[in-house]
């Protein structure tokens, strides 16, 4: 089946699209990666933002799936140039979706958790998102955008993401690593209670619902995942001292709530929906990010 399934990835190149390409290529799934910034041998250029060039990309390769990872998805970078993250976040993911109904591709576009305001958790799909910075605007105005213009989207909401990176600040959890080695008093945030998943599991689970989807069971509308494990970033770096034997001494809690764009308290989602469908992936933290991050580690 997977054979003749075609997928086509935005932001492939980036630390969740990397990983999407990877498992749906193992899968033996036929996979079409772009980017932009970062552009592999493997991959197309295209500027997702520049009217007329993806729409020629979907025209040519008629995928059955596109999966929209490409995102400004840095809060305080959202912060600083709002006009161009809603330009990527909001009124391309309209775009992709109206593409996507018109070529008769089905489009799974990767929102956050970061919709909802974390006053009140865990969150149900159906609840209404009240997001507290502009980063979580342009994922809730995103989703608006894409089911506007397509009803049998899928939206897939996800937590803080870590995996293997290319650089320590391409995700929020392997940028904390550098305040471990650096053996110099630190205070970091004991507040926001965060649920990580290796983008390892978000790319199964992108696969499973694929397949469920192939095997006649028609899914849109959202869905959500959650890392089965509540940690702080304090919380995050105690795992990786423990694992790497490394000093924590230095490191000291703050449980006040982190400086720069608002982050939400606890924005624990319901699984329910995807674990009614037998999907659930979930690597235990500390054997997640020791794969991840061990080799960084022995750099320094």
């Amino acid at each position: 089946m997977s054979e003749n399934v075609k997928i086509f990835i935005t932001g492939a190149s980036g630390l969740l699209g990397r990983q999407i390409f990877e498992e749906a290529t193992a899968q033996k799934f036929t996979v079409i990666g772009t980017a932009y910034s970062r552009v592999k041998k493997n991959l197309i250029k295209c500027n997702l933002t520049t009217p007329g060039e993806v729409e020629k990309l979907i025209e040519e390769i008629r995928p059955n799936y596109i999966v929209h990872a490409a995102a400004e998805r840095f809060p305080d970078k959202v912060e600083k140039d709002f006009e161009a993250a809603k330009l990527l976040n909001v009124a391309t993911s309209g775009r992709l979706a109206k593409i996507a109904k018109q070529s008769g591709s089905k489009l799974i576009y990767i929102s956050s958790d970061y919709v909802f305001d974390g006053t009140s958790p865990p969150y149900k799909d159906s609840d209404t998102p009240n997001p507290l910075n502009k980063y979580g605007e342009t994922k809730y105005e995103g989703e608006k955008a894409v089911l506007s213009e397509n009803s049998e989207a899928l939206i897939l909401r996800i937590p803080i993401l870590y995996g293997p990176v290319e650089s320590l600040d391409e995700s929020a959890v392997s940028c904390l690593l550098p305040l471990l080695l650096s053996e110099k008093e630190k205070s970091v945030s004991d507040y926001e209670k965060r649920y990580p998943s290796h983008t390892r599991d978000i790319a199964r689970i992108i696969c499973d619902l694929i397949k469920v989807n192939e095997e006649g069971t028609s899914i849109s509308g959202i869905y959500q995942w959650s890392g089965k494990e509540q940690l702080t970033k304090y919380g995050m770096l105690k795992a990786m001292a423990e694992i790497f034997s490394l000093p924590f001494e230095h490191i000291k809690p703050d449980r006040n709530p982190s400086p720069g764009a608002p982050r939400p308290y606890d924005a624990l989602m319901d699984n329910s929906k995807l674990e009614n469908l037998q999907i659930s992936h979930h690597i235990d933290f500390k054997s997640g990010i020791k794969e991840c991050l061990k080799n960084w580690v022995k750099k320094n």
